[in-house]
């Protein structure tokens, strides 16, 4: 009996099903390990060199503001450590901001600093974009960034045009968040279990706009010292487009 206890112990806890995901990288070229000591996986291009490579990652969520697990895709682009983009769904912008916006009613400042997602500080720390900014997403998306024409000029290479084709097959709730940070450009969504449907469509997204990020960050010129302004080279400005909010 106490040897049966011992085998069903050392067993410990089953692994989620990931054989989807297996699937459908499989079908596409890709690498897929089990991430060990964790119940989760992640799929990579194989033989990707440091240009080209990129990382998926399902598993527990990083993040306060999606519950459970998570689907992560993530790059490193290169930009400057100081560029910091945030581009996500409304419903979750608005229950962002409704959160801090408590906390700070609550005088607990010191929290926020420490405990609060990033994603939520930079609501606050930089300017968003306006509705006639946003074009296509005004209705379905906000964003902020620390150097807003660079964010302008991602939304008229492919940010835009890659996340309408999404409004009408994703719910509105359904949280979505991308985010430039430290040179790397990250995506998050709600996974609760293996879902292949949502991994394509949101690997089409992010495979569209990866290379204009890339493109953008080679085009941009090194920060100035206060690190919130740059130069682009004249030929990558977008047409203009109305300033005043639609």
């Amino acid at each position: 009996m106490l040897e049966s206890l011992r085998r069903l112990w050392s067993k410990g806890p089953k692994s989620t099903d990931v054989s989807l995901f297996q699937e459908w990288a499989d079908k596409r070229g890709l690498q897929l390990k089990r991430v060990r000591d964790a119940d989760g996986c992640t799929i990579e291009p194989q033989g990707s060199t440091a240009e080209n490579a990129w990382r998926i990652e399902w598993g527990d969520s990083q993040r306060s503001y999606i519950e459970g697990r998570e689907l992560r895709m993530s790059a490193d682009i290169g930009t400057a450590r100081e560029m910091l983009v945030l581009v996500l769904n409304r419903e979750l912008m608005e229950t962002m901001e409704k959160a801090v916006f408590e906390q700070y009613v609550e005088d607990v400042q010191t929290r926020i600093d420490t405990e609060t997602p990033p994603e939520m500080r930079w609501l606050v720390m930089f300017p968003k974009l306006t509705g006639s900014e946003l074009g296509k997403l005004k209705d379905r998306y906000s964003a902020v960034a620390s150097v807003k024409p660079w964010l302008q000029l991602w939304l008229t290479a492919a940010l835009e045009e890659a996340l309408a084709e999404t409004i009408d097959k994703v719910p509105a709730h359904a949280p979505a968040v991308f985010t430039i940070t430290r040179g790397r450009l990250t995506f998050r969504t709600a996974m609760p279990s293996p879902d292949p449907d949502v991994l394509t469509r949101w690997h089409g997204v992010f495979e569209r706009i990866l290379p204009s990020a890339r493109q953008l960050a080679r085009d941009w010129s090194d920060a100035s010292a206060g690190g919130a302004t740059g130069t682009l080279r004249p030929s990558v400005w977008p047409p203009s487009r109305p300033t005043e909010d639609e």
